[in-house]
């Protein structure tokens, strides 16, 4: 991490928050969900140009773009037209423990980072709810995820997450610009080859989307 980078409030990383067992759990959870609301392929607004990651969604609303709508929370998904699975209690019991929000999680992203894959520097702000913290979980493979402040292009950090890490930007975190520059593949054996060919890293993001009323 650079010296000259202050670390914004509200940003904690929570190295090894679950277990390998909790991790296997999770991915489990998420292999079933697939089942129903399988792994699609999102599109930038205006440009069609597709992400680099799969994803999916559990939870009430699901985040989804493409180049006709751009981005937003859908209560189906768009391929299928049906539900997203439910939000696992293991996800539920983590953002009542970490988030300091008095309302639940509306969607969780299910991303799938394959090893080539990477997310650009980006601020989450397709929520109403911009005062709840973003919480993301770290399964699979290590990423080198970098941190910024609420201007693109300014001064960043960067550090390493292994599967089982927990991130929760909050505070004045939650307004800064982050993403993933590189995915280190084949440091970990949690995701098979039978459910995610070619490997890669699984990251579950928590938002609320909605104001609680």
């Amino acid at each position: 991490m650079s010296d000259a980078f202050t670390m914004p409030g509200g940003f904690r990383l929570l190295p090894g928050y679950f277990d390998r067992a909790a991790q296997q759990a999770l991915i489990d959870l998420v292999v079933t969900a697939s089942r129903s609301a399988p792994f699609w392929r999102p599109a930038m607004p205006r440009t069609g140009q597709p992400l680099s990651v799969q994803m999916t969604n559990f939870g009430p609303l699901g985040w989804v773009t493409d180049k006709a709508k751009g981005y937003r929370y859908e209560a189906c998904h768009p391929e299928t037209g049906q539900p997203w699975a439910p939000m696992p209690d293991t996800l539920l019991t983590l953002w009542r423990e970490v988030s300091d929000y008095p309302a639940e999680p509306e969607a969780c992203l299910v991303n799938w980072y394959a090893p080539t894959s990477k997310m650009g520097m980006h601020i989450d702000w397709d929520e109403e709810a911009t005062d709840a913290a973003v919480v993301s979980v770290s399964l699979g493979d290590k990423a080198r995820f970098r941190l910024g402040g609420p201007k693109r292009g300014g001064k960043t950090a960067s550090m390493v997450l292994s599967s089982g890490d927990v991130v929760v930007l909050g505070g004045a975190s939650r307004r800064c610009y982050h993403g993933v520059d590189r995915i280190y593949p084949g440091s970990s054996t949690l995701l098979s080859d039978e459910h995610f060919p070619g490997g890669g890293r699984i990251n579950l993001t928590m938002r609320r989307v909605t104001i609680p009323g």
